[in-house]
């Protein structure tokens, strides 16, 4: 992943994407996701893929152009996540936080 990722990042300094406007890029990124919500309601698995991967690069050059290290934020994300405790409701993870406010 590491190695993709550093490609991604040169690509984008290839191309000066990496000074480019960060909010512009935010606008990719709902781009992106609306394909990939367009692939979920349309069951195209493709579409799907193609878009997860779309994303990721998306964010590897929004966290480029923020100075902030992709890896360093999805370590970040893991370490907040690697204990919950929670339990499915109707399809969706609620954390245990959670389930204790709706008490």
């Amino acid at each position: 992943m590491t190695n993709l990722t550093e490609k991604i990042k040169q690509w984008a300094v290839d191309r000066n994407l990496h000074t480019a406007n960060p909010d512009k890029q935010m606008l990719k990124l709902f781009e992106e996701l609306g394909e990939l919500a367009e692939g979920m309601a349309k069951d195209r698995p493709e579409q799907v893929a193609d878009s997860i991967g779309d994303i990721y690069v998306v964010l590897t050059i929004l966290s480029l152009q923020l100075g902030i290290n992709i890896e360093d934020c999805i370590a970040l994300a893991y370490d907040e996540i690697k204990d919950r405790k929670g339990r499915m409701i109707d399809g969706v993870f609620v954390k245990e936080a959670d389930l204790k406010e709706e008490e």
